[in-house]
């Protein structure tokens, strides 16, 4: 059973900068992709930013040039370098491993790890 575990977030003014990390159990991530979504209070999940097998990346046009996904398979870690965060950004973040041809999240999810950005 594929375990996912998200840390780094924290509270953080308007303008700051946070890193994410995800650790994924078991043998299978060098093999897929990953992904970092993200829920706010009365949201549905929506995809931020997502990182193929061969370390190709695309984000939510609401983070881009903002957000960087990267990814260490000998770690099996995944990250979420955040910048110039806004307060629209708060929310529960939460990775994924994801499909190598779907790119859909492949695991059950864990507990998120939660941004707040005030004002």
């Amino acid at each position: 059973q594929v375990r996912l575990v998200e840390s780094g977030g924290g509270l953080v003014q308007a303008g700051g900068s946070l890193r994410l990390s995800c650790a994924v159990s078991g043998n299978i991530f060098s093999l897929n992709g990953a992904g970092w979504y993200r829920q706010a209070p009365g949201k549905q999940r929506e995809l931020v930013a997502s990182i193929t097998l061969t370390y190709s990346t695309n984000y939510a046009e609401s983070v881009k040039g903002r957000f960087t996904i990267s990814r260490e398979n000998a770690q099996k870690r995944v990250y979420l370098q955040m910048n110039s965060l806004k307060p629209e950004d708060t929310a529960v973040y939460y990775c994924n491993v994801m499909g190598a041809t779907t790119m859909r999240p492949l695991y059950s999810w864990g507990q998120g790890t939660q941004v707040t950005v005030s004002s």
